[in-house]
Formats: C-alpha cells, sequence, structure tokens
C-alpha cells in the first residue's frame, strides 16, 4: 500500500457498529495463538525484555538461544496437552524454518488440529530489517514452505515482531492470505482495502501477551492469569450485544515452562467453562465474520 498516515481501512467506533453474533449465538470467539519460533544461533539474539539486538552483541548467546529454544524441545508439548484437556486448538504462528528443523512439530500441530500461519521465515529476520529487495521473495517462501510441510497453504500472518513495511500487505494478498493479525487496534475483526483487494485483521493481542507481560513488562504469573481472566470478563460481557474476539498470545518457551504451565491451565478452564464461549481457529473466525456481517468483498473468497 501507499505511505499513509492512517491504515488502509475507515476509522470506526466499536459503539456504532451494527450487532452481529458468532456461530450458534456465541458470545465471544476464542483463539488461542502459540508464537513457535525458531532462532539461529550465529547471529546476534534479542535480550532478557525482548529488546531487538544491537551492534557488538556477543555470538553465540548460548543463555538466551538455549532459553528459546527449550519452547520447541519442551514447551509446546506441554501447551499441547493442556489446550487438548480443554478442546481448544491453536492457530500456530510460525516460522517457517521450524517446518524444514523440526517436523515433527508440525507433524503434532496437524494431529491435534491446529491451523498454521505464516511468522516470517525466523524470528531473528523481520520484513522491516531485511533489504526490501528481498521481501517479497520472503514473504512468498514462508507461504510455500508451510504448505509443502503441512499438505496445506496458511491463509493467516502474524509477522515476526508484529513488524510491517508499506509492501508487506499487498505481498500477502499475492499470496493467497485472507487475513493478518498485526494491527492489535480492536476487538472486533475488520476488512482492509489494499486497492480493491480485500485482507480482514483478526484482532490479536499484546496486552494478553506472555511475552509482553512476563518477559517485557516483569509481571507475576497470578496477575497475568488475573489478566487474562478479568480481560475474559469483559469481553464476554460486551459480547452479549456484539460478537468479540479474545485473543491469548502465547510463547512456548514463555508458557510452557514447567511453573509457569498452570497458568494456562487454570485460564482455559474458566473460560471454557461458560456457555457462549466458541473456541475457533484465525480462519474460522474470519469465514464466520464475513458470513454474520452480510458476507465477504468480491475476490476475498
Amino acid at each position: 500500500m501507499e505511505a499513509r498516515k492512517y491504515g488502509p481501512f475507515p476509522f470506526s467506533s466499536i459503539t456504532k457498529r451494527p450487532a452481529w453474533k458468532w456461530p450458534n449465538g456465541s458470545k465471544l470467539a476464542l483463539w488461542v495463538v502459540p508464537n513457535i519460533e525458531i532462532f539461529h544461533l550465529n547471529v546476534a539474539m534479542p535480550g532478557d525484555s525482548q529488546e531487538r539486538p544491537k551492534g557488538g552483541d556477543a555470538i553465540p548467546a548460548v543463555r538466551q538461544w538455549a532459553q528459546r529454544d527449550y519452547g520447541n524441545r519442551v514447551g509446546v508439548w506441554r501447551m499441547l496437552n493442556v489446550m487438548a484437556k480443554h478442546g481448544v486448538r491453536g492457530t500456530v504462528a510460525l516460522n517457517a524454518e521450524v517446518c524444514l528443523d523440526m517436523p515433527e512439530i508440525i507433524e503434532a500441530c496437524g494431529a491435534a488440529g491446529w491451523e498454521l500461519m505464516g511468522h516470517g521465515r525466523t524470528n531473528t529476520h523481520r520484513v522491516n530489517e531485511i533489504p526490501p529487495a528481498e521481501e517479497r521473495e520472503m514473504v512468498r517462501s514462508v507461504f510455500d514452505i508451510i504448505e509443502k510441510s503441512s499438505g496445506k497453504r496458511p491463509v493467516g500472518w502474524l509477522g515476526s515482531g508484529l513488524q510491517e513495511t508499506w509492501n508487506t500487505l499487498d505481498y500477502l494478498v499475492e499470496n493467497g492470505c485472507k487475513y493478518v493479525a498485526d494491527w492489535v487496534n480492536d476487538d472486533q475483526p475488520y476488512w482492509m482495502d489494499l486497492q480493491g483487494k480485500p485482507l480482514m485483521s483478526v484482532p490479536y493481542s499484546f496486552e494478553v501477551n506472555d511475552s509482553a507481560a512476563l518477559w517485557r513488562n516483569k509481571q507475576s504469573m497470578p496477575e497475568f492469569e488475573r489478566m487474562i481472566r478479568d480481560t475474559f470478563d469483559v469481553l464476554y460481557e460486551e459480547g452479549e450485544e456484539s460478537g468479540r474476539v479474545m485473543c491469548i498470545s502465547l510463547h512456548p518457551f514463555v508458557m510452557g515452562q514447567a511453573h509457569r504451565i498452570g497458568v494456562l491451565d487454570r485460564a482455559l478452564e474458566y473460560i471454557m467453562s461458560k456457555p457462549g464461549v466458541w473456541a475457533a481457529t484465525g480462519s474460522e473466525i474470519a469465514e464466520a465474520y464475513a458470513t454474520a456481517t452480510g458476507g465477504a468483498p468480491a475476490g476475498w473468497r
């Protein structure tokens, strides 16, 4: 899209929109997004508060790298078990190189009915940190690698670090993407218009996010559990009037730790005990929103 001072969508106050409901009259769509990521040991790593690497950082940063590798070796398997216990499927924000180096994770996600959406090739290479001439090919390769590994082409995208360039959305549409989760500015999906090409924003969360809360903001585990419950309570009440989306954003190297996994277990037990909660994947939310609000724009399906 062209550079602009506002996004590729009109401003819309949530209080002025027509009311609508999720399938079966559900008030709230819950989607849990595990970020399954891969980091390269031979490049600089993010710091302890997830700050970006700076020039002169020591390589290899063994401890920082190994903490994140724990998520793929151990943490994600705990999360798979806990989420299955509560009947909640994940929508994975997936670094494509996980498919190449850790295919057993992809197999397990498929067996659990989890959805895969693009999340860059790695989490050490963001679209706004590579040469502009390489971005289009990088985005294409993410969709191609995941499709080849899983047998299904992704229809969703979450940028590494939620970062984009002015060209990213156009490249996503080129590759068959239907929804993007980078724009954390709403509690309902909405349509973007990229010079006549439609793309949906599905609400992700930088608030109910274990990395942001526990690593960056240094909140305690009881505080994060309270945050999940409080967010649910408000959105659940508001969903009585019109549908809401609640995203729980997770990282296996954070939430998959033995001393944290109980937070996810208790939070999902609380949420899924309430009537009118629809545990869905990103593509299911996108399709249901399009249906509930009168249909998708031409060219989306």
